[in-house]
């Protein structure tokens, strides 16, 4: 009994001692367009950061690129919604998806804002979007881009697939976009879609390949995935596995050293967990104390990985995991901030992390920018908390009024779990 006892008490203490190694964090608060929502999905070396915030009235969306302290509105290709994915690139090049004022000729809404609109994957640098090409349908979303200008994405091509469920009509493809041409990459044998979700600077990516289905938040696609999977240049794609579920198996990031992180379903496929696949294994990275699902989002070539953990109820935190311990990233920003890290999406190779938070100030959700603080500097973990109550990373549970606000705006590939698990999730 006194080994075993020796054994737990040394474990919690190398934990602790894990959790005293994590750098603190400063928060910036980068707001919104004027609307109450904000989430900001990459981040380059630089610094620079994009994402999508409501505009003011919080009836339509935009995408933005941040720098120098400045949001500017990326504008969309003529319709109300367009939104930036991970980015921007080191030339501050962004993309991701932008809705058009053309209504759909098959009533699809590929794009998820409900609207039926025709939306485009597109490229913004200097002020200028550009709309990018399909494989022959009407719809498309850039995902991911590079150092070299390389386009991660999924597009519609102009055959129906019967198997998929109103409004989605026709197929759609992972692609990559060079130079602004088109080049269609194959699924996992058998499955007739798919996307590509992360393109690294060796022009490597990653994404999943499954079946048509309804539209998922998750997925930011119509698609049910099964198998997450890698391209490399020229060959055929590496299905890197799963953690014993069937479906919800997508790997979301890479970083230039083939280290690969996402979610999988575990056996019974009922929960979902985030891993990290490298040389050919796969790894479940858990979740934070006393939640169920999470989600790998962000890896950077120091192999730090950023995500969500999620809760049986559905409440969200941000995390950070490092040298095998998770820890919520609440627990290591001032205890006197006003916001609550709620998801981290993307995190760069100095450890600067973004993603979107509660403001308990304001009572909106904002895109928020957290950086390193190096040793000597910062704040005392010891200084009196104000604002937010966490308790050393506690979870905090939105009041009604901002979860009806997430549930109403996040329809973004790597939200876990999507509005229909929030309603269906068992009490613990």
């Amino acid at each position: 009994m006194k080994t075993i006892m020796n054994l737990i008490a040394t474990s919690i203490l190398l934990a602790a001692f894990a959790v005293a190694q994590q750098p603190r964090y400063a928060v910036v608060d980068l707001g919104t367009l004027g609307g109450t929502f904000g989430l900001a999905f990459g981040i380059n070396d630089k610094g620079r950061v994009d994402g999508v915030a409501n505009l003011s009235g919080d009836a339509a969306q935009h995408a933005f690129v941040y720098a120098n302290g400045v949001m500017t509105d990326l504008g969309t290709l003529g319709g109300p919604n367009s939104l930036a994915y991970e980015g921007p690139s080191e030339a501050l090049q962004a993309v991701g998806l932008a809705e058009t004022s053309t209504l759909d000729p098959n009533g699809e809404d590929f794009c998820g804002y409900g609207d039926n609109l025709i939306c485009l994957a597109f490229s913004w640098q200097n002020g200028v979007m550009t709309p990018l090409d399909t494989l022959g349908g009407n719809n498309a979303q850039g995902s991911g881009i590079n150092d070299r200008g390389q386009i991660a994405g999924y597009a519609e091509n102009g055959k129906p697939d019967p198997s998929c469920p109103a409004p989605q009509v026709l197929q759609f493809k992972p692609v990559v976009w060079t130079n602004g041409q088109i080049q269609v990459l194959p699924t996992y044998p058998g499955d007739p879609e798919g996307g590509a979700f992360w393109i690294n600077n060796k022009g490597e990516m990653v994404g999943a390949s499954g079946a048509c289905a309804a539209f998922d938040g998750r997925y930011g696609l119509p698609l049910a995935p099964k198998h997450a999977l890698l391209w490399r240049k020229g060959r055929p794609p590496i299905d890197l596995g799963n953690l014993g579920g069937k479906i919800n198996n997508a790997a979301f990031a890479m970083n230039d050293r083939e280290q690969v992180v996402g979610t999988s379903d575990l056996p019974g496929d009922q929960y979902q967990h985030a891993f990290l696949w490298e040389k050919g294994v796969m790894s479940d990275l858990g979740t934070l104390p006393g939640d169920v699902i999470s989600v790998g989002c962000g890896i950077n070539n120091r192999g730090q990985v950023a995500g969500v953990s999620v809760d049986a109820s559905g409440n969200l935190r941000a995390y950070i995991w490092q040298n095998g311990v998770m820890t919520d990233l609440n627990s290591l920003i001032p205890p006197n901030s006003p916001l609550y890290l709620m998801h981290a999406f993307s995190i760069n190779t100095a450890g600067e992390i973004v993603g979107f938070a509660y403001n308990n100030e304001t009572g909106n959700i904002d895109a928020y920018l957290a950086v390193p603080i190096h040793a000597g500097g910062g704040w005392s973990a010891s200084s009196p908390a104000q604002g937010v109550s966490r308790g050393g990373g506690a979870r905090v549970t939105l009041p009604e009024n901002a979860r009806q606000q997430l549930q109403q705006w996040v329809r973004f590939r790597r939200f876990a779990p999507s509005l229909a698990d929030q309603q269906s999730l068992p009490s613990r």
